[in-house]
């Protein structure tokens, strides 16, 4: 199993390189019934667009929130079934791991239009990124990472994002928690992401940056 970073297949921003001032908010890690609805309710306050990449597991147990993304103009991406890190996983776990959070994410919502994969903590491995592309998934990271689920306080979520952020920018914060996470007891609390969210909305579109969902893959 090989694990690398090969910024020539894993996109980690949307650069146009001409004048638009695009920024990109994704979420990773849900849905989650308690903290979903609120990140939802905040975008839709602001007639923002995001990219949720959602847990195929979740998205079985939840599937009014994955309809309820589309419905409001929302990107959902794929974020694996069970959050395996794929540097861990065989190739024929890798592949499952891609295409049941696939198959279950459009069983969820068929409308879904599934363009975009993500690797749980951005680990990639030749095998991953050979099962994405056969899948038609186009391989994403980011570029902006203000370390949400450590949860250092949504000042500092703020404070993490517009120091870093520039046009084309796709920023990583999470809407729920691993599964693993939660078998140990950890349960996610998002308050301070959502707070953050509804500051950083704002903020950006103050310094003449445009928030949209990820674009269709060329």
């Amino acid at each position: 199993m090989t694990h690398f970073d090969r910024s020539s297949e894993v996109r980690s921003e949307y650069a146009s390189g001409n004048a638009d001032r695009n920024v990109y908010l994704t979420f990773d890690d849900g849905p989650d019934p308690f903290c979903t609805p609120d990140i939802l309710d905040v975008l839709a306050d602001h007639r923002v667009p995001a990219t949720f990449f959602v847990i195929g597991a979740y998205a079985v147990d939840h599937p009014k929130l994955i309809r309820r993304m589309i419905a409001e103009g929302h990107g959902v991406g794929n974020h694996t079934m069970n959050h395996r890190e794929f540097s861990r996983c065989d190739p024929v776990e890798v592949q499952d791991e891609i295409l049941t959070a696939s198959a279950a994410i459009k069983t969820a919502c068929p409308l879904a239009s599934l363009r975009h994969v993500r690797a749980p903590y951005g680990i990639w491995t030749d095998e991953a990124l050979a099962a994405s592309a056969s899948a038609g998934l186009a391989a994403m990271n980011w570029s902006v990472d203000p370390k949400d689920w450590s949860r250092p306080g949504a000042e500092s979520i703020v404070e993490a994002v517009l120091t870093a952020v520039r046009p084309g920018a796709i920023v990583l914060l999470h809407d729920g928690c691993p599964p693993d996470e939660r078998e140990r007891g950890i349960h996610a609390c998002r308050d301070q992401t959502l707070k953050a969210v509804s500051q950083l909305i704002p903020a950006l579109h103050n310094r003449g940056f445009s928030i949209r969902s990820l674009p269709q893959v060329h």
